[in-house]
């Protein structure tokens, strides 16, 4: 969705207090694609805070399905976008600003609803997604997820290469 800032930068600043959709049914990106199931509309406010720079602030919530990293089951994550920011319209004192945040989401009068709603999903993801907190993961031979039940895969035990290290321990163990 793109929004019309004439109003906000034109000489009356008049602030827009807009509810938008989220449209994105997919977010993509160099992990994969992860669907969004429960989407609520972004609550969002557009403010004008002088030298052409605007206060940009916004609250919603989207829910993702990701796959658990340690036995790839679905798992529902519920992702807060609530974010407050300020960006400049003039593009050479943008760059050249460090109190500034980045604005790939305005061109001119534009602004970019679902490009923000990007970024923000971008830099709210989850760093580690877990079915459970005891999840066993899978079995590395065969694949089996081993919260669903065990496999018949023979136990490798410790690397063989650890054996040095085990004879250490074992010569040193208190008696």
């Amino acid at each position: 969705m793109i929004l019309d800032l004439s109003s906000v930068l034109s000489e009356q600043h008049r602030t827009i207090e807009q509810s938008v959709p989220v449209e994105t049914d997919v977010f993509r990106c160099g992990t994969g694609s992860f669907e969004l199931v429960k989407k609520s509309d972004l609550s969002l406010c557009i403010a004008y805070a002088g030298d052409r720079k605007l206060e940009i602030s916004g609250k919603g919530n989207v829910t993702a399905v990701i796959p658990c990293d340690r036995c790839l089951a679905d798992v529902e994550v519920e992702i807060p976008l609530s974010f407050c920011r300020k960006v400049s319209v003039d593009t050479e004192t943008a760059a050249m600003a460090d109190d500034l945040d980045e604005s790939d989401y305005i061109d001119g009068y534009n602004f970019d609803v679902e490009q923000l709603i990007y970024n923000e999903l971008l830099a709210g993801w989850p760093t580690k997604i877990l079915c459970s907190e005891d999840c066993k993961g899978i079995c590395s031979v065969c694949g089996q997820n081993l919260n669903e039940g065990t496999c018949d895969c023979e136990d490798t035990g410790l690397d063989p290469r650890m054996s040095v290290i085990r004879d250490v321990f074992k010569n040193f163990k208190e008696v």
